[in-house]
């Protein structure tokens, strides 16, 4: 009896402990870069677009729910940090970590080497 319940106990653990919000930066700079919202989003948190609906307004074709998908993906990853302001209506503005920041400079990076590449002849 006490063998199974030992059992239980590290399963319910495993479970626990795989289910780490935080993956690594190579995963989190996979999946910003393989999803073209999340780049845009980012793109507009650094260049100061801090208000959900402003960022909608901003993109054509970026749906509330897909915004909502990509700011809930940067917040978990700390990319972005999420302030609630007590206010009727309620305000909520998203806004570049250190983390974030530093993690957009990885973006900067592969954009100048886009650069450098599409200025390379084919031989």
């Amino acid at each position: 009896m006490h063998t199974k319940r030992f059992i239980l106990m590290i399963e319910k653990q495993k479970n626990i402990s795989s289910a780490d919000p935080r993956p690594s930066v190579a995963e989190m700079l996979e999946s910003i870069v393989g999803c073209k919202w999340s780049l845009r989003v980012l793109a507009l948190a650094r260049a100061g677009v801090n208000r959900p609906g402003a960022m909608e307004h901003a993109v054509e074709g970026l749906t509330a729910k897909v915004l909502n998908e990509r700011l809930r993906k940067l917040t978990r990853y700390g990319i972005l940090d999420k302030t609630v302001y007590p206010e009727s209506p309620p305000r909520v503005e998203y806004r570049l970590t250190a983390f974030g920041r530093r993690f957009s400079a990885l973006l900067d990076e592969i954009e100048q080497l886009e650069k450098l590449l599409g200025g390379v002849d084919d031989q």
